[in-house]
């Protein structure tokens, strides 16, 4: 019996819920210690590291409290298709951000 075919008991599964929340919490109070120390000259480090710290978080909620690291491969082709079409969309936005019509003026 393969890791994936094994059963998945009720205290197995409290017991990894417990161990991300408690993971979250960690990278939730990293990201509010990361805010509140002083890395360097400006704020474009602290971003990074927030960022960086907040994709894990995300990944951890995602992957398993949604259980997106089980599913299925239809279910990875339609995330897949929202974040090309995100990104398509975020590109076009910041591409027209000046793009007024002629005689227009903006404010």
């Amino acid at each position: 019996m393969s890791e994936s075919e094994k059963p998945v008991t009720l205290q197995s599964y409290i017991r990894l819920c417990a161990v991300v929340f408690l993971v979250v919490v960690c990278t939730t109070s990293a990201m509010i210690a990361t805010s509140f120390s002083h890395l360097g000259e400006g704020w474009t480090l602290k971003v990074t590291i927030i960022l960086a710290i907040a994709v894990v978080n995300a990944l951890l909620v995602a992957g398993y409290l949604m259980h997106l690291l089980s599913e299925k491969k239809l279910i990875y082709t339609v995330l897949g298709f929202t974040v090309f079409f995100f990104i398509g969309l975020m590109g076009l936005t910041v591409w027209a951000t000046n793009g007024f019509p002629p005689g227009t003026v903006s404010h």
